[in-house]
């Protein structure tokens, strides 16, 4: 490959790593970066078989660029910033932790190999994870986690250790189940995957490298005769000039699929106070609500004072949005949540704003509901918002994502805590 002096606005430096599909630059005038460049090239077998492929560098690309996309529209923290031309995209610059982590749906492939007695299609829930040690002399040899934490990697100062595994391991799960969601908007099955970790230069892991469809094998409508994937390269035992043509169809119609595949925001909260003193209380639900990605309106009408205006109100969004959950807001006798839970089929989540000197006598009003209605109540605006995000979740794969994220971070920064708290240095 000829030397490139720039791509784009980017002025390259030194080859920091070359692989046999893509090339890896430092950025001197964007410190904390660098410069991914995808070659025309397929490879298989660990590099045993290899052919150029005109026009594979682009789709990959552009492939790889939608995939993180979406995951960073979830939450999940990569190293993927930006496309950077055609070809090339930009991305934090990592040291890479040595190790393949993949994540499978159903058994097939090397699985069956190494684990005789399994048939294929054996579905694993939860999905089942594996590592492998990056070591092509060697084919890549699996290893136990254990094995990943007696070998005492440091990467970018980090120690990988039992908490660096968990860590990784949860967040592979994460990545997969986020994607296989994806790809069920498409009809199509994601079978299993692997992905790669960096250490950035403050010691935070983030998912890194690329994921396109090398990474995966995914079989549309659940037929593993209807692959995508580069499996139909790797079970090629004649490769020929039409043969690259089909994997090369193969791989676009994949990055085609991605085409639009992050979910509309066709959804509402409405946050309904019965009297505008509760605004405070109403605020706290909707930043709760924002952080999850969800859309809210804020409304004051009283169920008691106004029953016919706030019937109104919930006919106006009951006309116009399909996925729809009302949080209200009415303390001492509440009859804003029961009157509507009587009058919509949409979810209805109580929130009071509790008095403490009156818990007892406002919460019991919002929980001894007369039978035939079927509104929740929770006491706490983050609970309100988890609460909406989980029956929105249902129909919108990106807002079930960013729950799972929360999950996972939530991991992460208890793992933090606890080696504070332990004194654990790692630099």
């Amino acid at each position: 490959m000829a030397t490139v002096q720039a791509i784009g606005e980017y002025k390259l430096g030194k080859v920091l790593n070359e692989g046999k599909t893509k090339q890896i630059f430092d950025l001197p005038n964007n410190s904390g970066y660098v410069l991914l460049l995808n070659k025309d090239r397929i490879s298989a077998h660990n590099g045993v078989r290899m052919h150029d492929l005109d026009g594979k560098a682009e789709i990959s690309n552009k492939t790889n660029a939608k995939v993180f996309e979406l995951l960073n529209k979830a939450g999940v923290r990569t190293a993927f910033v930006k496309l950077a031309s055609d070809k090339a995209f930009i991305a934090k610059k990592c040291d890479m932790v040595p190790i393949e982590w993949v994540t499978r749906r159903l058994a097939t492939g090397s699985y069956l190999k190494r684990n005789p007695g399994i048939h294929e299609g054996f579905r694993f829930c939860p999905p089942k994870q594996e590592t492998f040690f990056k070591d092509d002399a060697n084919d890549d040899p699996q290893w136990s986690e254990e094995q990943i934490i007696a070998k005492g990697f440091k990467v970018n100062n980090l120690l990988i250790g039992q908490d660096e595994v968990d860590i990784m391991r949860q967040t592979t799960i994460l990545v997969f189940e986020i994607l296989e969601r994806a790809w069920m908007t498409r009809d199509c099955a994601l079978i299993d995957m692997k992905i790669e970790f960096g250490v950035d230069e403050t010691g935070e892991i983030l998912v890194a490298d690329v994921i396109d469809s090398d990474s995966w094998r995914l079989w549309p409508s659940g037929d593993k005769r209807l692959m995508v994937d580069k499996q139909v390269y790797r079970n090629l035992t004649n490769v020929t000039a039409s043969d690259l043509e089909t994997v090369k169809r193969n791989f676009q119609w994949v990055n085609d699929q991605l085409e639009g595949i992050v979910p509309i925001n066709d959804h509402l909260v409405v946050i309904i106070m019965g009297s505008p003193s509760d605004k405070d209380h109403c605020e706290k639900i909707a930043k709760y609500c924002k952080d999850l990605g969800l859309n809210v309106e804020m409304r004051v009408s009283s169920a008691h004072k106004v029953t016919k205006g706030t019937l109104q109100i919930m006919s106006e969004y009951e006309g116009v949005i399909k996925n729809l959950v009302f949080v209200t807001v009415a303390g001492r006798s509440n009859g804003l949540g029961p009157v509507l839970s009587g009058n919509t089929s949409f979810p209805v989540i109580n929130c009071p704003p509790i008095n403490t000197s009156t818990m007892n006598i406002d919460l019991w009003s919002s929980i001894n509901l007369p039978s035939g209605l079927g509104c929740a109540t929770v006491i706490y605006p983050e609970a309100a918002a988890l609460n909406a995000a989980q029956i929105l979740g249902l129909s919108n794969y990106m807002i079930w994502s960013r729950l799972r994220v929360k999950m996972v971070s939530n991991l992460i920064s208890l793992k933090k805590a606890d080696q504070e708290l332990r004194g654990v240095k790692q630099a």
